[in-house]
């Protein structure tokens, strides 16, 4: 994985549509000749093969399905979600109240707790944000312009909503919804088009949460899709944004966008700038709070870790910061590590010896 990491980084934009037009015709072939290839190949080469075939087909589809989603001159209503997760059980939610001709979904990908939002409205900010997460979030094996992509997708989809469209954006209490919310009206603040705002955490809380058994979503990600369709049935009870209050969500938003921290949390409803070691302390007391397995002198899992944070965290961060947090911890000497940190299940922590 890491050579092939290294080869792809070496590409040039034009190469890897090259290579990818070569690879999917590649693999579209053994499709074609999967039952042939099943009875000529070993066994243990059958199941890589399928797993290919999976990944094409997968591929291969993503633009219908997404096109499906896309706001139509004929939609109703415009729901507006951040995160996969929470866009996934809101598709399946919408098709089982058979709403899917009218009702369509822009999601919102990023993580927008964490990362620098400067001057995100410009192409500076996007780039800035871009190389912040190559620099610190390990995971984030990307192209250089990824962000500079999501948001051009966003004003896209947003370019499409039509006039007669209710907009409806979801969010939770939390930082990362919280800032999409605010992001989302700033670019929505020049049209004319009904807007309303529904807490999905908090809706299904109070749909479904008893004395004797109680769930607090710490993220709308969280909520399965039965939830969410009760949910859905809520719209009609909202109010609709005012412009004052839109004026107020796109003030707050320039404010967000004025600041240059990498870290915010959501308290006391508000979203608040934190420095970037906010969560050291609380990392280190849950590694201390954790009894490594026998045999591994005093070294635990990093990923063991980073669940127990995740597990236990009252505010929505993500586990990618807690582990960057983990590796600046590390080179900062206050932990010593065992293994490589290609990924969090490959290597141990424990705190440095004097």
């Amino acid at each position: 994985m890491l050579a092939i990491k290294k080869a792809v980084s070496t590409l040039r934009d034009e190469e890897v549509k090259s290579y990818l037009t070569q690879l999917l015709a590649g693999i579209g072939e053994l499709k074609e000749q999967s039952k042939l290839l099943e009875s000529a190949l070993e066994e243990r080469m059958a199941e890589p093969v399928a797993r290919l075939i999976d990944q094409y087909s997968s591929l291969m589809s993503l633009p219908a399905l997404r096109a499906f989603w896309d706001p139509a001159p004929d939609s109703t209503h415009i729901h507006i979600v951040c995160g996969d997760s929470f866009g996934g059980s809101m598709k399946q939610a919408l098709k089982g109240l058979g709403w899917t001709d009218t009702h369509k979904l822009i999601i919102l990908r990023e993580n927008y707790a964490i990362g620098p939002l400067e001057q995100l409205d410009t192409p500076v900010g996007r780039k800035l944000r871009s190389d912040w997460f190559r620099q610190h979030i390990h995971e984030y094996f990307t192209v250089s312009d990824e962000c500079e992509r999501e948001y051009t997708e966003l004003l896209d989809n947003l370019e499409q909503i039509p006039e007669q469209a209710k907009v409806v954006i979801w969010t939770s209490g939390n930082a990362c919804e919280q800032t999409a919310l605010r992001l989302t009206v700033h670019l929505l603040a020049n049209r004319q088009n009904e807007i309303v705002v529904l807490d999905a955490g908090a809706i299904c809380e109070e749909l479904f949460n008893r004395p004797d058994a109680f769930i607090n979503y710490c993220h709308s990600g969280e909520i399965p899709s039965d939830k969410l369709r009760e949910a859905l049935l809520r719209i009609g009870d909202a109010s609709r944004l005012t412009a004052a209050d839109i004026m107020r969500l796109a003030r707050e938003w320039q404010q967000i966008a004025e600041q240059s921290g990498a870290l915010r949390i959501w308290q006391e409803d508000a979203l608040l700038e934190v420095p970037a070691d906010y969560y050291d302390g609380y990392l280190l007391e849950k590694l201390d709070s954790l009894t490594p397995p026998p045999g591994e002198d005093g070294f635990l899992k990093s990923a063991r870790l980073v669940g127990e944070a995740i597990g236990y965290c009252e505010q929505y961060v993500g586990d990618t910061y807690f582990e960057h947090r983990v590796r600046e911890l590390i080179y900062s000497g206050v932990l010593e590590i065992k293994g490589v940190p290609t990924a969090m299940r490959f290597y141990s922590i424990r705190r440095k010896k004097g």
